[in-house]
């Protein structure tokens, strides 16, 4: 993976607004939509966790509250603070399989490019005649 992947640049520059006084582990995420639009999102956490929001489901709700055009075509997600990378929860990753294209782009900095399919090879799904 390219250290000049525009995507990953987002990532890297978003995660740096993440509120994150609990964990110290700030994540970035910037997400491209069909037409080419970027939209970021950053971890918000709460001191009730359950109430924290990653920052991949962030940039995938935010750009949906834009009118952002679905599918998404590409993802990249960062932590700045993080001792070795990681791969995105798997409450993300079920979100992700539901609102990005089957073939877009997931890039994991410091770990690789995946398709969902490979994060999350049995997805939940249900039809719902979208």
């Amino acid at each position: 993976m390219d250290d000049l992947n525009p995507l990953i640049a987002q990532a890297r520059d978003v995660a740096r607004l993440a509120h994150a006084p609990y964990s110290r582990f700030r994540v970035g995420a910037a997400l491209r939509d069909a037409r080419g639009s970027v939209y970021v999102g950053c971890n918000v956490e709460s001191a009730s966790y359950g109430l924290t929001i990653c920052a991949e489901r962030n940039a995938i709700f935010a750009a949906i509250a834009a009118g952002a055009v679905r599918p998404f075509a590409g993802l990249a997600v960062t932590c700045l603070d993080a001792a070795e990378p990681f791969t995105p929860c798997g409450a993300c990753r079920q979100v992700m399989a539901e609102h990005l294209s089957g073939e877009a782009a997931i890039y994991v900095d410091g770990v690789g490019e995946f398709r969902i399919g490979e994060l999350l090879p049995h997805a939940f799904s249900l039809d719902v005649g979208e």
